[in-house]
């Protein structure tokens, strides 16, 4: 497969700002076509990123155009049965997070993708980060993790996502319990403590985690602080490490007998354009790759299931 013939739905600010960004730069990749429901929006995407043919409903573009792949940007609570008519036509398919509204649509996504063979992936584009991926990496040579650490703050302790379709645990801090998964393994047990501060509903997630190769993890969220601060930490023996992934930000890696090393996130992914820094490029890339080799990607339905569900654990386990 020389190229991967996409068909794209959404023309929101995610598609504009990052997605078809990161699309437009691969050589591999046809944007065949768009769909979405707003005709300005949709004409005025199209015509950014020189797609040829735009479409108001989706099932008409993906019969008419038969893409390899379907990148399906869209809120939560409304993406279910797009993204179940795609799987259904045989259609690998990109979405970004949360994956749904729950755990149990998630995971009934991952069994229509298993029972119609297809390549599915969830946007968690904190894995992909190039500053995240070299110092897990540089973490795993120094030794066995013992504790990682996953902060997301923000002054929104009203937050009220969609309306409420969807809590902010799953839905925006998913980010920061996916990530945690990442960096520490498979789950075994979790503790939380949740709570509401200056607001009417939860907006506190704190959780102690253990992981199946004895780590600890710790998730730190609250949308009733300051200030975005969204960082990671990773330790072992001899070995720690300081991240914050943003644009502009910098990763300090701490090893024992030696001097502190400063990483700059910009200068590690080698652009310093948003889609780059922030691993929307990266995954992107990821799942194209995954695509002409046959294989599932890393943050597929399945695997989005089991962040899913832990964020589920979090909540149920509270003190």
């Amino acid at each position: 497969m020389d190229k991967v013939r996409l068909a794209l739905i959404g023309a929101g600010s995610m598609a504009n700002g990052v997605h078809y960004p990161s699309l437009a730069e691969m050589p591999d990749v046809e944007m065949a076509a768009l769909c979405d429901l707003v005709q300005d929006k949709r004409e005025e995407t199209a015509r950014r990123f020189g797609i040829p043919r735009t479409y108001g409903d989706y099932r008409e573009m993906v019969e008419k155009e038969n893409p390899d792949a379907v990148y399906i940007l869209m809120p939560p609570h409304h993406l279910f049965d797009v993204a179940v008519f795609c799987l259904k036509a045989g259609k690998h398919v990109f979405i970004e997070k949360p994956p749904a509204v729950t755990t149990f649509q998630t995971q009934a996504l991952a069994d229509h993708a298993a029972e119609h063979g297809c390549l599915t992936m969830v946007g968690f584009n904190r894995r992909f980060c190039p500053i995240m991926q070299k110092v897990r990496a540089m973490q795993r040579e120094a030794g066995e993790l013992n504790l990682c650490v996953s902060t997301f703050y923000k002054d929104q302790p009203d937050a009220l996502y969609y309306d409420g379709a969807i809590d902010v645990l799953h839905c925006d801090a998913i980010h920061a319990v996916d990530t945690l998964r990442w960096m520490g393994g498979e789950v075994m047990a979790v503790t939380s403590h949740v709570s509401a501060s200056a607001g009417p509903r939860d907006n506190r997630w704190l959780a102690l985690v253990e992981f199946d190769s004895g780590a600890t993890g710790v998730l730190l969220t609250n949308w009733a602080s300051g200030t975005r601060v969204h960082t990671f930490e990773l330790h072992a023996p001899g070995f720690s490490a300081f991240v914050n992934p943003d644009p502009g930000g910098e990763a300090i890696v701490n090893r024992r007998g030696q001097p502190a090393l400063r990483l700059s996130a910009d200068e590690v992914a080698g652009n310093p354009a948003r889609h780059h820094v922030y691993g929307f490029y990266g995954e992107s890339r990821h799942f194209i790759d995954c695509i002409k080799a046959g294989v599932q990607p890393e943050t597929n339905f399945t695997d989005a299931a089991a962040s899913m569900r832990l964020a589920d654990e979090i909540e149920m386990s509270s003190l």
